[in-house]
């Protein structure tokens, strides 16, 4: 097995022992995070209703420097941050899925925390 084999086998174990624990619903919903080289992309997701209620990713939010660096996280945690309380969305449920808490996935969750959402 190759070295991205591992990481990605790893990786998938931690998601799936997260997710047993995490669930969205209407009243916290689950922020979830998806990070590859290039870009960072969140969602808040109710897992009962199917539905995504706000999303943000460096592709589409203006400043955010096309890299995969932690200002960049910290401005779409932000914008995910101010989209959700746009949507009625006050507390949600973290979901680092699978990676750990640390670099980018750490500044995108203080910079939604410092803009208000409560997790």
């Amino acid at each position: 097995m190759d070295k991205c084999t591992k990481k990605l086998a790893a990786r998938t174990r931690r998601k799936k022992g997260l997710r047993k624990r995490i669930q969205g619903t209407p009243d916290r919903p689950r922020l979830t995070v998806f990070r590859s080289l290039k870009h960072i992309y969140v969602q808040v997701i109710d897992d009962y209703a199917g539905r995504t209620l706000a999303s943000a990713s460096t592709r589409d939010v203006d400043g955010a420097a096309p890299g995969g660096n932690s200002t960049a996280a910290a401005t779409v945690g932000k914008a995910v941050a101010e989209r959700a309380m746009k949507a009625g969305v006050q507390k949600v449920v973290f979901d680092r899925n699978g990676f750990r808490f640390h670099g980018r996935i750490k500044a995108l969750a203080e910079a939604a925390r410092t803009a208000g959402l409560q997790f």
